[in-house]
């Protein structure tokens, strides 16, 4: 089986931003037999590799890269594992999308995700972020993730030997980076009734506060221990602030918006405004929580 290759894709096309320039080649993975030949790929093209998911938490430069975006196409759907005590135990393919995963927990009476609603992007993007909100991690309902590099293949690695952190993901197993391939979860068992409650406040409450229909990366900056960033970004008068096309959001400012024709330059001009304007405010010196290509 030859492995499906897209030349010069577009980052615009694949981040939730809509913003960048092009890479040399996307190579897409049908299932687990392609794995191999792209440890071959990767081992005769002088390539940066990189996992783009949905490409909701990415801001890509608007020139070309030299990298070779690597994207699961068919992920297995959530199925159930096996019931452990009083949890059960799903199984689910990293490429899947998290909201298609949360729908489905949800009409299967399943409970643990909820504080998640409203997240976009894949859920190996959630593992390798440990995305996270309103009190709940991705983490927190891990119970063992399936990695792939291409010196050890495919293993699965139980949670004990993951750290999950802050909008972080690693583990003792693999030696350097692995792609993250399937995880297992433990959920609940409730109603779909009850779930769906729980997500539907969540969701109203992140849209009274959040730009959750806009064209964002979710987050740019990560939250200062003890602080927010959204906060500080406020209080620095960053909110609403609009270079070109592209704005801080007017209703939560650690949003960066693309509000039509936007570029990554004025994307990166305006977190760097905002991380000056902070340090003047504030003495604190934000970090970036959105990955910079």
């Amino acid at each position: 089986m030859a492995l499906e290759l897209i030349k010069n894709p577009s980052l615009a096309e694949r981040t939730s931003l809509n913003l960048g320039g092009t890479a040399e080649v996307e190579v897409v993975l049908r299932d687990a037999r392609d794995l191999d030949e792209l440890g071959n790929f990767l081992a005769t093209h002088a390539l940066r590799p990189f996992v783009i998911g949905e490409g909701s938490n990415l801001l890509a430069p608007d020139e070309h890269l030299d990298m070779a975006l690597i994207r699961a196409a068919t992920p297995p759907g959530p199925e159930r594992v096996e019931k452990v005590d009083n949890k059960m135990i799903v199984r689910c393919g990293a490429a899947q999308r998290l909201p298609g995963l949360l729908g489905w927990a949800q009409m299967a009476g399943l409970s643990g995700m909820e504080g998640l609603t409203g997240i976009p992007g894949s859920v190996g993007g959630a593992v390798a972020m440990n995305a996270g909100s309103y009190g709940t991690e991705f983490g927190d309902v891990i119970t063992r993730v399936r990695l792939w590099s291409p010196m050890q293949g495919l293993v699965w690695v139980d949670v004990s030997r993951c750290v999950f952190g802050y909008r972080h993901f690693s583990c003792t197993v693999t030696a350097g980076k692995a792609l993250i391939w399937e995880v297992e979860i433990a959920l609940t068992e409730s109603s779909p009734k009850a779930v769906r409650s729980v997500m539907k406040d969540v969701y109203d409450k992140k849209k009274s506060t959040q730009p959750v229909t806009a064209k964002t990366a979710g987050c740019v900056f990560k939250n200062p221990v003890g602080h927010s960033a959204g906060m500080l970004l406020d209080e620095a008068g960053m909110k609403g602030v609009r270079l070109g096309g592209m704005a801080f959001s007017d209703i939560h400012a650690n949003f960066l918006v693309n509000l039509g024709g936007g570029s990554s330059a004025h994307a990166l001009e305006l977190l760097e405004m905002g991380k000056i304007a902070v340090l003047e405010n504030s003495g604190i010196t934000l970090e970036t929580e959105v990955i910079l290509l």
